[in-house]
């Protein structure tokens, strides 16, 4: 069996609404953001920062549902800026075809459509 990691789960155009520097780790999501894309809390996500070219990786914990939130912690809080446009991203390793689940969001974080997988 031969496995490839493919894009399982993005949020595209998610603007950073927090950066807590003080906290221990993770990224924050609106948890009806996660619940679209199938994002788990504590999986680990890629993040792109747009507007800077900033890329990290970190893990997901959910944050207020309808809130739009999307805050990031710790140590990669110095790679964002409140305001800035992120792509999250997940991956999984599978030896089988993935459609991913890809969606589009607003500037203050709300479900606009579901994009076709890349």
């Amino acid at each position: 069996m031969r496995l490839r990691s493919i894009l399982s789960s993005k949020i595209h155009g998610a603007r950073v609404t927090g950066a807590e520097i003080e906290y221990i780790g993770s990224i924050a999501i609106d948890e009806d953001l996660m619940d679209r894309v199938n994002l788990w809390a504590g999986e680990r996500v890629h993040v792109w920062d747009v507007d800077n070219g900033q890329r990290f990786e970190t893990y997901t914990i959910p944050a207020e549902r309808g809130s739009g939130t999307i805050c990031v912690n710790g140590a990669a809080a110095r790679r964002v800026e409140v305001g800035h446009k992120l792509i999250i991203a997940a991956f999984t390793m599978t030896d089988e075809p993935l459609r991913a689940n890809v969606i589009l969001v607003s500037d203050d974080n709300r479900y606009i459509r579901t994009l076709s997988a890349e």
